[in-house]
């Protein structure tokens, strides 16, 4: 037992330092450009920054296939991605925020954090295959509650500590905190021992990763059965709420009143235990309940958190008095069932994906997520400006109504499976 604990720990420990610049990036960024003036428009514009995480499965066959041995497979592709985050927060800590209003500045700062994106995308295909590859099928819903804990403990600090120390403490001071944290979450990998056997044991010779018949080949599992196509259809769908949602909610903040400080402590921070919570209960659920169960169960708890979320907007746009505890128990609640959703659909992604190709399967159907999600992300912004925030709101929440049935489905033709064996 205590091996296990130690493998969930330097997980626990990799998604952490994997968090914190993502959490600047999705939770600080958004509110920092919103008090500078930038229209929502613009804020779905800087999705672009998230490019790299969608489009992650095109250099995934290569973290799977090269690695030096003697260091650990995936082990020599997350050290050298650790410490060179830790470069670009440091970079970042010399670009002062005040100067967003010059291209010049804005160009660079934009190359910074795009780079900072490119890297963690390429530390989050390692850690990804080292997570399948060490954990057995009964340690995976632990396996991935330790890794939303560590990734929303990221959150919390990369994006509300972030809002909370802009407010008191210099931008430079801030940033070189944030770069010694991820220094801190590099120490267990360092003394971590790695199996030194590939995880792919196919000849180089045989392995032609971008030949068009490669790749036929490979998408062909996901849709040779189907059971394989219904989850395939599951992957495709999931984010399309969060995807047209996301722009908005953050803005919104700014737009209710609602200052840096309370965002950072209130919203990102408190979400963020909330967050927490949920990734807790979400593993315990999934200790007795199946699987399907808990997707579809939780699915239905974020359609109502997106209902709240509309009332509450109706209520700001026919200029109610909103008091700030229910903004900051709604936003807790939604954070804390995306988590739980979260927990659950990356234990289902370690499920379906393969030892043999164990970065590139989480990679690719991650990356379903992320495109999808980044692709809406920049027309969400367009949307909320055109229509306002509740009627498109009342909108995302019956896209999510209708992105249930492909999660019946699956489960339909899952469990006619599971009763044929």
């Amino acid at each position: 037992m205590p091996k296990i604990r130690n493998l969930y720990f330097l997980l626990f420990s990799l998604y952490w330092a994997q968090g914190l610049p993502v959490g600047f990036m999705t939770h600080a960024l958004p509110v920092i450009l919103r008090a500078q003036g930038v229209s929502l428009a613009h804020i779905g514009g800087f999705g672009l920054l998230m490019l790299p995480w969608s489009i992650k499965i095109f250099w995934a066959p290569w973290v799977d296939r090269f690695g030096y041995s003697a260091l650990g497979h995936y082990r020599s592709w997350i050290i050298p991605t650790q410490f060179l985050s830790m470069l670009t927060l440091v970079v970042l800590s010399f670009l002062p925020v005040q100067a967003l209003n010059q291209p010049e500045y804005l160009w660079v700062f934009f190359i910074v954090l795009l780079s900072m994106n490119l890297v963690g995308a390429t530390q989050d295909i390692a850690t990804d295959g080292l997570a399948v590859s060490i954990l057995k099928n009964q340690q995976l819903h632990w396996g991935n509650t330790f890794q939303v804990v560590g990734s929303r403990l990221g959150f919390i600090v990369g994006g509300g500590a972030v809002l909370w120390a802009l407010d008191r403490f210099d931008w430079q001071i801030t940033f070189l905190v944030l770069a010694g944290l991820v220094f801190l979450n590099t120490l267990p990998i360092l003394y971590f021992k790695e199996s030194s056997q590939p995880p792919n044991t196919q000849n180089p010779s045989d392995q032609e990763l971008f030949s068009w018949h490669k790749i036929k080949d490979y998408l062909a599992y996901f849709y040779q059965t189907p059971h394989l196509a219904s989850w395939l259809m599951v992957l495709i769908s999931f984010k399309i709420a969060d995807g047209l949602a996301g722009p908005l909610l953050k803005p919104f903040m700014i737009d209710v009143g609602l200052s840096f400080a309370q965002i950072g402590i209130y919203i990102s921070i408190l979400g963020a235990l909330a967050a927490l919570l949920g990734a807790g209960l979400a593993g315990l659920c999934l200790k007795y309940f199946s699987r399907g169960t808990m997707l579809l169960s939780f699915s239905l708890l974020k359609i109502l958190s997106l209902m709240a979320y509309t009332w509450l907007a109706q209520q700001y746009e026919s200029g109610q008095s909103i008091q700030t505890w229910v903004i900051y128990s709604i936003n807790a609640f939604e954070d804390m069932i995306s988590a739980m959703l979260l927990v659950v659909m990356l234990t289902l992604i370690m499920q379906y994906s393969r030892r043999a190709w164990a970065g590139t399967d989480f990679t690719f159907q991650v990356a379903l997520l992320a495109t999808v999600s980044g692709g809406l992300y920049s027309l969400s912004g367009i949307m909320g400006d055109i229509l306002g925030y509740a009627q498109y709101l009342g909108i995302i929440t019956l896209i999510a109504v209708l992105c249930l049935i492909p999660i019946f489905k699956w489960q339909s033709i899952m469990d006619h499976s599971s009763k044929a064996d």
